[in-house]
């Protein structure tokens, strides 16, 4: 049976209780504000580092591969404004100012009137847009036109300068190809030309794209251009797409690149040939003395071969012969070093 205490022995308890607090000692008048700080610091944590994140624009590429598409497009602005400058006879600058990787949607919003040339880029799966403002585009045109590149302000494009603009964007292209060959040898291609943003769906409106945002500028004329390219466009090289690998293949994409210039500006140049049938030594007196009919003995035989000069250097071997009422060289064998 549990035992239960008496009124007696509840209020003896009750006075043991209040004698042993009176026994504590009497707390200081500064120990509650150092007990109260004591408590706000160990209350208070070391400040967390955080970093803003939107769940409706998620990342997809590293900054590491931002990086390296910074650098790809930096040698891309330049290559076309080379090429640009030459095609044009007037100098063109580009220069990279942004990237950044926003909803599709976002960046269809923030373009208002501007040329979208849609692009393909075999082997990627996908299209691109490259995106050119109506005032740039009307100085090229003027300046293709012999004029001296005045900005139109017009928001359409008429039949005649729809294939101007059309070459414009190709001579872009060929700098595209070169700046992307240490990461993928891609052939851009138009798909379609487009002056109305509703009418550009390379991807679904929420799908995250890269945005290379470029500053033209033709005398004092300045526009912008940019580069629209889908994440989906992207994935099968996200892997290559790191500043190692690109300066690994760099030495060899700039020997590749330089070589088909140089064999594409050799290959149209011009160059003299000659034949030459012999020589002879004679004096000036007998120079002096030659008249019409006279005979000249060459160093040649008659079945000798004789030589093709390139240049004043002999490439090939061979015989003069007859082709109806033509004579012509029948090469026989190059001339060995």
């Amino acid at each position: 049976m549990s035992e239960i205490l008496s009124q007696e022995e509840i209020a003896s308890l009750l006075n043991a209780a209040e004698q042993a607090s009176d026994d504590l000692p009497a707390p200081q008048q500064a120990e509650p504000n150092a007990s109260r700080a004591s408590g706000l610091r160990s209350r208070t944590r070391a400040p967390i580092a955080y970093e803003l994140y939107d769940f409706r624009r998620p990342d997809k590429f590293s900054k590491e591969q931002l990086r390296t598409l910074q650098m790809l497009h930096e040698t891309f602005a330049r290559l076309a404004g080379s090429s640009l400058s030459a095609y044009l006879r007037t100098p063109v600058n580009i220069d990279l100012i942004s990237i950044e990787q926003v909803p599709f949607e976002e960046y269809l919003r923030s373009i208002s009137q501007s040329v979208f040339n849609i692009l393909s880029l075999p082997p990627l799966s996908g299209q691109a847009v490259l995106e050119l403002e109506f005032g740039i585009a009307f100085t090229m045109v003027d300046r293709m036109l012999g004029g001296p590149g005045r900005a139109i302000s017009r928001s359409v494009l008429t039949d005649v300068e729809r294939p101007l603009v059309r070459q414009l964007v190709e001579r872009l292209f060929a700098g595209l190809k070169s700046a992307w060959e240490g990461v993928v040898v891609a052939d851009p291609t138009i798909e379609g030309m487009e002056t109305s943003a509703q009418f550009v769906q390379i991807a679904p409106p929420n799908d995250i794209v890269v945005t290379i945002l470029f500053e033209v500028r033709i005398g004092d004329q300045r526009g912008a251009m940019s580069l629209c390219i889908p994440y989906l466009l992207l994935k099968p090289i996200t892997t290559k797409l790191s500043a190692q690998k690109w300066f690994a293949t760099g030495p060899r994409r700039a020997n590749h690149s330089t070589r088909n210039q140089i064999t594409s500006h050799i290959s149209s140049a011009r160059v003299e040939c000659a034949i030459r049938l012999g020589e002879a030594k004679m004096r000036t007196r007998e120079v002096l003395g030659l008249k019409v009919g006279d005979i000249i003995r060459l160093d040649q035989g008659a079945t000798d071969p004789v030589c093709l000069y390139v240049g004043n250097v002999p490439k090939f071997e061979g015989r003069p012969a007859l082709q109806g009422s033509k004579l012509v060289f029948a090469i026989s064998h190059p001339v060995s070093n």
